[in-house]
Order: C-alpha cells, then sequence, then structure tokens
C-alpha cells in the first residue's frame, strides 16, 4: 500500500469539538471561523503563547508596570456607577499598601452584585496607566476565601483569541476551561507519534504528557521539557514526511532518459560560451546532467544569487534535453522577466541553428496562430513564456524539461499543469530557480522534497556594488552624484514603493518623484523615462527599450524592475523610502546594477527619522553583498511566512516550532529522519511502526514533488 495515499484513521482526537460538554453549537462555530478548531486534537494543540505565574502576589504599590499579568489580594472599599457616553462601574480596591481602580464596562448588575463592600478578593488581570496612576480595566476576580480553598494552580496558560471571541465571552481563561473539559473527555487517549527508541535517545515526555504540561505545567523544569518534545516531533515529523516524499518519487516516479550529451550541447560549450562556468556552475550541471539519466523525473531546485548565472545553467541543461530529442521551455512570473530570458538565450544560441520563441499574454493572436502548431510538431525547440504556457492552446509535442523560474510566484495548481503538457503523460523533468537566496534552516522546512543546488559564485567580471545610505536632507548631494555619473556616460534607475501618492503611508510617490528628478534633470540635457506595473505592455516595452538603447538617462519606477531587466551600463540604484522595503526586496533591486564594466552603486535614501528595525536593515544593506547573510538576516527580522510567500502556501504552518529560534533542534530532527528514511525507505521496520501509522493516518499527504 503506498504510504502517500492513505486517509486519516478514526479516533477520539478527530471528534468534533462540539461533543463536548463545555462548548455548544454557537461556541464551535466561533473557535471554527476564528481560530480553525474544528476537532479535539485541533484544540489541545492549539498551544498557549504564555504562562502567568500565579504563585506570587503583588502590592499594589509595587505595582511598576502596564506589560505584565499580575495578582493582588485586597478588599473592596466602595463602587460607582459612572454615567455618560456608555456606563461603566469603578471598584476601589485596596490592600495595605495603597489602593486602585477597577473599571468594568461590560456585565456590569453581575459584577456591582458579585463584588460586595468589606469582602477580600484576589483580582487578575493586566494593569493600564492612566493619570499617572495604575488600575485594572475587567481582571478576573475571585472571593480570597475561595481563591486560598483550592489546589494552588502555579502557571496560568495564556492564549491568542480574537475581538470577535472576547465580545463571545470566550477569552483566554474561557478556553483554558475548555482545554481542561477536552483533556477530561479524552481520558488519556492520546496515541504516542514516536518510537520508543526516539523517546528514549532524547529523554522526551510521552506526547500525552507533553500535551498535558504545555498546557497546564506543573514546573518550569517539566514545561520546558514538554516543549522541547512537541518542537522536536513538530520538525521531526515535517522532515520525515519530506524524506520519504523525496525517496517515494526518486524511486517510483517515471521521467525521460536523457543518456547523451549531443551536438548541441558541446557545440555551445566548446564554441559559444559566453565565458568560462564557476566551479558552482559546473556542479549545478553535473548534478542535474546526473539526474536527468536515472529514467526517475528531477525534481531540482537551484538557488543562486542575483547575477549568479542561472539562466546559463538552465539553457545547458536545455540543451542535453534537446540532445535527447525532446524540447525545453522556461517560465517566468512576468512579461519583462520572460522577455529578458528570450533575449539572453537567443544572444547566447545566435550562432546555432536552435528555433527559439517567445509566448506571453501579449503575445498578437497572428503570431500565435503560426507559433503553437510549430510548438505541437516539435519545430520549435526551446519555449520561452509566462502563464500563457499554461493555456490549454498550447500543447508539446514533448517537453522534456520545464524550468520554472521565481517559482514561488506561481501557484501550485498553476505550476502542476505545466506537468500535464504531454502527450503521453510522462511528466517532464523539473528545474524551478530562485533569484531570492533562501536561508537554510527554511529551504530545509519548505524545500526538504526537493533535490538543492546553489550557486554561490559570481561569474567573473560581475563587480561588488558600493551601498551607501542618504537621509533626505542629503537630496541635493545625491543629484549631484546623480549628474556627474550621467556625465560619465552611466544610467540611473530610481526606484519607489508606491505608483499613487497614499496620504497614510506619507510616501514620495513615483509620480511626484518623477515630477521632481524631471525639474532637477531638465530636457533637452536629460531625458527620463517612467515605468511601472499599470502600464500598458506595450508603452512599458517602449520605455524599457529606450534605456537600453542609452536614450534615456534615468528610469524612474516601481518594483517592476525587481528581477529581469538587464543594462549593463546602468551604475546607480537609487531607492526611495527604502525604509519601506524588505531585505530581501532590497537586496534584489540592487542586483539591477553591477552587471557592466563600470563601478555600481546602490544609494539608500530614506527620510531623517528611522525606526530601530529599519535602521537595522539598512545597516545590513550597507555591510554585505551576499544574498544569502542578508536572506538569513531578513528571516530573523522578518519571519519565514513573509520572506517567502509561506503564509499564503500553508505548506510551512508550524505551531509550536520556530525555524530560526529552533534551529539546532531542526539540523537534529532533519538528521535522524534522513537517517531512518535511508535504512527504511517505507518504514516497514516494526521499529518505525509509530512513524508509519502517523504518515497513513494524515488527512492529505500531498506529493509536493510533482507541484514544487
Amino acid at each position: 500500500m503506498n504510504i502517500l495515499a492513505i486517509q486519516r484513521m478514526p479516533g477520539i482526537l478527530s471528534t468534533n469539538i462540539k461533543t463536548l460538554p463545555s462548548i455548544g453549537d454557537k461556541k464551535a462555530l466561533l473557535l471554527a471561523k476564528e481560530l480553525g478548531i474544528q476537532t479535539v486534537e485541533d484544540l489541545i494543540y492549539y498551544f498557549p503563547y504564555r504562562y502567568i505565574d500565579k504563585r506570587t502576589y503583588v502590592k499594589i504599590n509595587q505595582i511598576q508596570s502596564e506589560e505584565v499579568y499580575i495578582q493582588v489580594k485586597g478588599k473592596v472599599i466602595s463602587k460607582k456607577i459612572i454615567q455618560g457616553k456608555g456606563q461603566r462601574l469603578i471598584i476601589r480596591f485596596s490592600d495595605e499598601t495603597g489602593a486602585t481602580e477597577l473599571v468594568f464596562f461590560k456585565g456590569l448588575k453581575w459584577i456591582n452584585e458579585s463584588l460586595q463592600i468589606g469582602q477580600s478578593y484576589v483580582i487578575f488581570g493586566k494593569p493600564t496607566k492612566f493619570n499617572n496612576t495604575f488600575n485594572f480595566p475587567h481582571p478576573d476576580f475571585e472571593l480570597l476565601s475561595k481563591h486560598l480553598a483550592k489546589p494552588a494552580e502555579q502557571f496560568l496558560p495564556m492564549y491568542n483569541t480574537t475581538e470577535r471571541m472576547k465580545t463571545a465571552f470566550l477569552n483566554s481563561k474561557a478556553l483554558s476551561q475548555i482545554i481542561r473539559s477536552a483533556f477530561y473527555f479524552i481520558n488519556g487517549q492520546i496515541p504516542e507519534t514516536l518510537p520508543d527508541y526516539i523517546v528514549t535517545k532524547y529523554d522526551f515526555f510521552t506526547r500525552k504528557e507533553s500535551l498535558q504540561q504545555i498546557h497546564f505545567p506543573s514546573s518550569i523544569e517539566n514545561l520546558e521539557k514538554a516543549k522541547l518534545r512537541l518542537k522536536f516531533e513538530e520538525l521531526f515529523l515535517l522532515q520525515l514526511e519530506h524524506n520519504v516524499t523525496k525517496t517515494n518519487h526518486r524511486e517510483r516516479s517515471q521521467g525521460f532518459i536523457f543518456g547523451k550529451v549531443g551536438n548541441n550541447f558541446n557545440d555551445f560549450y566548446n564554441n559559444y560560451l559566453p565565458f568560462s562556468l564557476t566551479g558552482a556552475q559546473k556542479r549545478v550541471v553535473k548534478s542535474i546532467r546526473s539526474d536527468m539519466r536515472t529514467g526517475h523525473q528531477m525534481n531540482r531546485l537551484l538557488q543562486g544569487d542575483v547575477g549568479s548565472g542561472k539562466t546559463l545553467v538552465a539553457l545547458l541543461s536545455i540543451l542535453i534535453a534537446l540532445d535527447n530529442g525532446f524540447q525545453g521551455a522556461i517560465m517566468a512570473p512576468t512579461e519583462i522577466l520572460a522577455a529578458q530570458h528570450y533575449n539572453s538565450i537567443k544572444s547566447f544560441l545566435k550562432e546555432m541553428s536552435l528555433n527559439v520563441t517567445l509566448l506571453t499574454g501579449s503575445t498578437k493572436q497572428s503570431e500565435r496562430k503560426k507559433i503553437l502548431p510549430l510548438i505541437a510538431d516539435g519545430t520549435i525547440d526551446i519555449i520561452i513564456g509566462t502563464h500563457a504556457l499554461l493555456e490549454e492552446t498550447v500543447v508539446f509535442k514533448n517537453l522534456g524539461l520545464a524550468v520554472i523560474d521565481e517559482q514561488h510566484r506561481f501557484g501550485v495548481q498553476q505550476r502542476s499543469r505545466l506537468w500535464k503538457k504531454n502527450p503521453d503523460s510522462i511528466p517532464p523533468h523539473i528545474l524551478v530557480m530562485t533569484a531570492t537566496p533562501i536561508p537554510r534552516t527554511l529551504a530545509m522546512t519548505l524545500y526538504g522534497d526537493l533535490e538543492t543546488s546553489v550557486i554561490d559564485e559570481l561569474p567573473p567580471g560581475r563587480k561588488s556594488i558600493q551601498t551607501v545610505h542618504f537621509y533626505e536632507k542629503s537630496r541635493q548631494r545625491l543629484f549631484d552624484f546623480m549628474r556627474s555619473e550621467i556625465a560619465s556616460g552611466r544610467q540611473i534607475y530610481v526606484v519607489y514603493p508606491l505608483i499613487e501618492e497614499s496620504e497614510k503611508l506619507d510616501l514620495l510617490d513615483l509620480k511626484n518623484g518623477y515630477d521632481a528628478i524631471e525639474r532637477s534633470f531638465p530636457l533637452p540635457d536629460y531625458h527620463i523615462g517612467m515605468v511601472h506595473g499599470k502600464l500598458k505592455p506595450e508603452d512599458k516595452e517602449y520605455e524599457m527599450n529606450l534605456f537600453k538603447q542609452g536614450i534615456t538617462n534615468i528610469l524612474v519606477a516601481t518594483t517592476v524592475i525587481e528581477v529581469g531587466v538587464d543594462v549593463p551600463n546602468a551604475s546607480v540604484m537609487v531607492i526611495e523610502n527604502a525604509e519601506r522595503f524588505g531585505l530581501s526586496q532590497l537586496h534584489q533591486l540592487r542586483g539591477r546594477v553591477g552587471r557592466g564594466a563600470s563601478k555600481s552603486f546602490c544609494i539608500l535614501m530614506t527620510s531623517d527619522k528611522l525606526s530601530s528595525d529599519a535602521r537595522t536593515r539598512i545597516s545590513i544593506m550597507c555591510q554585505t553583498n551576499d544574498g544569502f547573510a542578508i536572506s538569513e538576516a531578513d528571516l530573523r527580522l522578518r519571519g519565514p511566512g513573509d520572506i517567502s510567500g509561506t503564509a499564503q502556501s500553508g505548506i510551512l504552518n508550524l505551531r509550536i516550532a520556530d525555524i530560526i529560534k529552533d534551529e539546532p533542534l531542526l539540523k537534529e530532527a532533519s538528521r535522524l529522519a534522513e537517517f531512518i528514511v535511508s535504512r527504511d525507505p517505507q518504514l516497514l521496520y516494526p521499529d518505525n511502526a509509530l512513524l508509519r501509522k502517523y504518515l497513513l493516518s494524515k488527512k492529505s499527504l500531498q506529493d509536493y514533488s510533482q507541484i514544487s
């Protein structure tokens, strides 16, 4: 039975939460809508984000912070209801050191009856400072006698809740009670997921102990031990899934056998290669060549910094496909990038008699009628395009290698449609490329099911780019520098984050910026161009061509030029409002210069006042040109979902582990998963029965290698 094809096994953890005694239909519906919690398993895997130490009490005169929840013992000494725009109840509460106010806006009648003057209570909440005095808005409260009669709950779990939940009285405390009732309902029936040999090796709690302690810890030590087990389990099972998927794909997939390297490859390599390959490029080509002759479908991710020569590697790989009687295709996310690939490859192959075509959304219907039959009958060897390649009218004769550039910009379903373009249904070999360096930890979790190659050397002749930071007050200095570069025959990019003016963000927008530059660089001495995403494709192409031909001195643009524009004579990249960009995007933009023989510069323009986070990003950009170092810093600053688009894909949906803070744990989990699958690819050994059972019970264990 295929390990990847079995549906979830029924069990107590898959019970719908509305069957729990503490939840009705309304609460169940709210939890499903707001938090995605539908089953008991979802509920007990919704972990606290912090804990309150309830072993201590704070005196009123010791309250110092609005940041932490605290407990105070005292008496109600007075109360009053304030009328006005919405009623509020003010309770005066005191201990031997002073007094504070408890402020309530809802449930006033019940609270007023519950809190009696002269009675002693324990209140619990987060103080707020108002007019230099601390008060407690809507604290929890309990009679002191009742509080002391209960066994001490040392640590109170705090859960993230939404405004809708709070309005429905489903706050953190209520959620904690629901989770406690879930544990009573389960009655210890929490099956183990890790084999005994792993639990013993790392001295882990059982899964049952870990889940109980993560919600209701009996000590700090037990809480940390529970976290360690649950983090490792999450990372390990993810790595196990990747390794099993990759192994199954490698062993079971059918792929074209490219058994020879023939005239196309050799002729180009020996006679028309524009420059010697770097050691990294040679290494990657060798790996790709090896993959494509196994008889299994290649699934390889190629990472390479801006300008590292990925396109040349892709072309050499396609030439191997051509030598074996197949076609090759490159799919890019934008027309600019597709046109750039087309022009580069046409230039590389100008001395060779190979047919290369470009197919995008802008390709005229008359052209399509000519191109499509030539793709279908195999006359066209290399097809380069955008999403247009996915249209039903595009049929290949025998697509042998599909190269997907900037693959994170394509949806899963879009990419998978390309695999089904061959008449015989055998998928092409797949090479996915990205110019956004992916930190190792993120690559392990996102692309652990793919073979990965990295081009970590720049081709000879690529110049390092000097990056400097100018504040707005230095604008005249910037313009003087731009004039001197133009006088030396160079060209300049000026990039803005917005097209239309935005009062909310208070940014210089593209059009205002264009006008300001035009005033400082007037005709006929200077020619200014403008490119943005809302331009018609033909207008965009016209402006880009003027810049490529050297007619335009300054190209004012949005991030539409982030990828795919190659103008060797452009030596300066000015990024306006640079504090508004992420590190990886700044690095991508910077990579548009430094492509010619001249010294190149990237100038980061910012407002005079910067947040500490923005200052850190700008400083990192000025210190290094290393894309991988920048991506690591970006990961730490912004988190994995933001920099990789994984938030929308749902692939990286970790509940408790943090791939940044828990990197050593991730590496150990990855090492163990790789070792286990190398010995037992189908997890058939008795010792691995629990692991096999886990993977078989997954709701939908997709073979991501087919669609990455």
